[in-house]
Formats: C-alpha cells, structure tokens, sequence
C-alpha cells in the first residue's frame, strides 16, 4: 500500500490516527435520528479525522441491542453520498459482510467507488453476526465461514484480473471481464476472525480490524497477529485498526472509566489511553460517539484541537 494515498494518510508504523463512525450522534439506545451527517462529516474532515466507518446490515433486530441497524441506510450508497459530499477524507465499511453479498456485485461495485473516489474507500471485510440477516437472505449462518471464503477468493479474483477464468461454488466467468477495474488496489481490512483461523486472517489483506480490548490485551494480540502474518510477508507492515466507543467528558481531568467496549473520560486521560494503545500497536482508531453525553460537534471540535494533533503526522 504505498503507493495508496487513503491509506498512507491513515496508517503509518507506529503512529496512530483517527476516525468516527456513522452515525455521528449521540443517540444512545434510541434509533438516530440521521440528521446534520453531511455537517458533521465535513467537520471532521475539516478536523483532521481520516476516516469515516459504515456498518453494513440489512434487518433491525431487537435481540441484537442495536438501535442504529448499521447506520439506518445501506453502506455502499450511504458511503457514496458522504464521499461525494467530502472531499479527502477516507470512507471505510467495518465491515462489508461478505457473507451475504456476491461477490461479483460487490466487486462492480467498489471498483465504481474507487473510479468516482479514487484511493479513498477503505474496505473492511467480516462473515457476519446477523442472524435475522442470514435468514432473511436464505443464506445458512452456520456456513459463514466457508461462504465468506468463496466470496473473499471471488472477490480478489474478478476485480484484478483481467478475463479471468473463474469457476466457483458462487459463480463461473469464462470470456467475460469485470469493468471498471480500480486504478489502485483497494485496501482490505479482515474484521475479527471472519470465522477463520488466525493464521489465514494474518495471511489475506492489508491488516486486521479487530474489538476493543484494554491496551495491554491489544498489545498481545496484534504481536501474535505481525509474528504470523511475518511468515507471508516479511515487507509490507500490516496495519491493525479498532473501534472504540468514547464519552468525553467537558471535564479535561475527569479520570477515565469503563463503559462497555470503551470509556468515559476526559481529554487529558484519554491522551493516556490512546498513546497506550498506540504503543501497543494500533494504527488507526475510530471513535463511536453513541454514547456521548455532550453534543457531538463539541467533542469532534475538541478533539481535533487538542487529541488529533498529539498523534498525527
């Protein structure tokens, strides 16, 4: 990834950098409202973020405890609409659920994406958790993992080859070519296990995406995630990105706390926290605002005026 501009803009060895996830409000346990995402996408580009993440599901579904449903509208076209409403920031899904899309519409249509936006789609990649998901496209959950590996090997394969010839359990081309192609190679993210090994996470894409843990348990899993995916590729550096939910307190000293997957925290502490993950090894941080208890276009303003600085080059 080199020669990728998004990328080099967002991962660097040894070096952290930021983004947000969509929706960008604080709705809490309460369906978002959707409102003012434009305003809010181009501040934090404005502030510095590098990224904006989407989630991809199809179904609200109670027993999940998800209000947002993703971010209410399908990630691709939600993505488009930001991206053509921005101008350098980077849109990533965490993650397109491989699982559930085929692969050749998948491929037209992040190399369209590409084409429109070039080098600013980041594509983070899952099997899927979505019960309701998977029942509702008739697709067996409990064959995830072997569906998200047909996809993944279609997927590469369409989108870089020339004519290929392809015969999979998901498709056969022969004599036939997938257009457009993307002028660069879109950056892919494995998004948790996706239902396969370790070692085969370590072994496909361009890093790994993976839930928040305190930083010392990070630290131990991304040193086995590089030690492994060493064995396939001993020079290119694999980037290692995660969320994390945050509730900045208007209190710059107020000590942080725990709150599910995240904290509760002021600026000054959660400078602790992030160089702490940034020392394990994170690469790239995407905050969840949900949660928020002060309006999110203050915290976005406060965090590009004294957090972003602090860790950006």
């Amino acid at each position: 990834m080199k020669n990728h501009a998004g990328y080099q803009k967002m991962i660097l060895p040894g070096h952290l950098s930021f983004g947000l996830s969509i929706p960008i409000e604080n709705h809490g346990k309460q369906v978002p409202h959707m409102q003012n995402q434009v305003e809010m996408a181009q501040l934090a580009e404005n502030k510095g973020f590098r990224s904006l993440w989407l989630q991809d599901v199809v179904l609200e579904d109670p027993t999940f405890e998800d209000p947002a449903t993703g971010q209410i509208y399908d990630s691709f076209i939600y993505l488009t609409y930001l991206a053509s409403h921005t101008s350098s920031i980077n849109l990533g899904t965490a993650a397109t659920v491989f699982s559930l899309r085929h692969p050749l519409r998948t491929a037209k249509e992040t190399a369209s994406i590409e084409r429109l936006f070039p080098e600013r789609l980041m594509l983070g990649v899952s099997s899927g958790d979505r019960r309701k998901d998977f029942a509702g496209l008739h697709i067996p959950v409990m064959e995830r993992g072997q569906w998200f590996r047909d996809a993944f090997n279609y997927f590469q394969q369409v989108l870089y080859e020339e004519f290929p010839s392809l015969d999979s359990p998901l498709g056969q081309i022969e004599k036939a070519n997938l257009v457009p192609k993307p002028t660069k190679e879109i950056p892919i993210f494995l998004t948790g296990y996706a239902q396969q090994t370790l070692e085969w996470v370590a072994e496909h894409g361009h890093g790994w995406m993976f839930y928040p843990q305190r930083p010392e348990q990070q630290a131990t899993t991304i040193r086995e995630y590089r030690n492994l995916a060493a064995k396939y590729s001993t020079e290119e550096h694999r980037a290692f990105l995660m969320p994390l939910p945050l509730d900045l307190t208007a209190d710059p000293d107020h000590p942080y706390e725990k709150i599910p997957a995240g904290y509760r925290t002021g600026r000054n502490d959660l400078l602790e926290i992030l160089t702490a993950y940034r020392d394990a090894g994170v690469n790239h941080i995407f905050f969840n605002l949900s949660q928020s208890k002060r309006p999110v276009k203050e915290v976005i303003s406060e965090l590009g005026e004294y957090i972003l600085p602090y860790f950006h080059w």
